[in-house]
């Protein structure tokens, strides 16, 4: 799901940036209102980074991020995963096995969230942060393929899915 080399590369920008995945907290609200409606505590944040949703949450979410040592544990399904600005930074050929990785991980609810336009950030090679610069039409059937979208919203240069395993 991730090469060696653009791990390292994810790993060294973490490193170098204190502000590379660290803005998952303005999702806590919508994920708290999605615990509440189902009952559960049971989340995952796929993507991780800096773990801030955590941080943010009245309990202990499950996190993965294969970028970071400290999080790069398989997970286990949950009935609610996050992902957000998370797909844009996957490598090209790799879109799929990550979004099916997803679609295995989901129980119940999936927030996946995804730019569309370049980011600010470069990696250490010269390349911008987001690898995959798409816009929702052309995530949209590969989305649809594994859940049943819910709700859309999109903006200038991100969208936000509410999904349901199929």
């Amino acid at each position: 799901m991730i090469s060696d080399e653009y791990r390292a590369l994810n790993a060294q920008l973490h490193r170098d940036r204190a502000d590379y995945g660290k803005h998952s907290s303005r999702w806590a609200p919508i994920v708290m209102s999605f615990c509440s409606q189902l009952e559960t505590n049971d989340v995952l944040d796929y993507g991780c980074g800096k773990a801030e949703l955590n941080l943010h949450l009245p309990f202990e979410i499950k996190m993965f991020d294969p970028a970071l040592e400290k999080y790069i544990e398989p997970p286990a399904p949950a009935d609610i995963v996050v992902c957000t600005d998370v797909m844009e930074h996957v490598e090209p050929e790799f879109t799929e096995t990550v979004l099916d990785d997803l679609s295995r991980l989901t129980k119940r609810l999936c927030i996946l969230n995804v730019a569309t336009r370049p980011a600010i950030k470069e990696l250490a090679d010269g390349r911008n942060a987001h690898l995959v610069v798409e816009p929702v039409e052309w995530w949209m059937p590969k989305i649809r393929e594994r859940w049943e979208v819910l709700e859309t919203q999109a903006t200038e240069g991100e969208f936000t899915c509410t999904l349901r395993p199929l």
